[in-house]
């Protein structure tokens, strides 16, 4: 079954399997920043916006993606590097295994959410897991980006 989709602002197609996956198809397409991390929908490693909303593209059959517009941490690099340059600063990236997914998230909670609170904030990124920190980094991160951006309230 073929399928039609814009990636990351280019047309693509693809040749898929109906029962296929989303995040399987743009792995074979080459965005590795696109993980499987529990095959149960409940980390967040997965991520991608589904025009311009989050998603978990584990739990999205591929067929779905017909004429709609995917974007994956490759199609916003210089969004995601500003914000990465802010959790580096927290300490707040460690391995950095579940950073593409979680980077996503917040990004596309700085796009929805205005002025959000810290409970705001921790009930949209909840679906995103990390072994390594505790949070509080990433937490810091997150509202020095939303505040450098005239959008967040100054970190306490």
């Amino acid at each position: 079954m073929m399928i039609r989709f814009v990636l990351n602002g280019k047309e693509r197609e693809a040749d898929i399997r109906e029962d296929a996956v989303l995040l399987d198809v743009l792995r074979n397409l080459g965005c590795s920043s696109v993980k499987c991390g529990c095959e149960t929908a409940n980390c967040g490693l997965c991520t991608v916006w589904i025009d311009g909303k989050s998603r978990l593209s584990c739990s999205v059959l591929a067929a779905a993606a017909e004429g709609r517009e995917i974007t994956t941490l490759e199609g916003i690099e210089r969004e995601a590097a500003e914000f990465g340059s802010f959790l580096a600063a927290e300490g707040a990236e460690q391995c950095g295994f579940c950073s593409p997914g979680f980077i996503m998230n917040v990004l596309a909670m700085a796009r929805e959410l205005e002025d959000p609170a810290i409970d705001e904030i921790k009930e949209y990124l909840s679906g995103n897991l990390c072994r390594c920190t505790g949070y509080m980094g990433q937490l810091r991160a997150i509202q020095k980006y939303l505040k450098s951006r005239g959008e967040g309230p100054a970190c306490g």
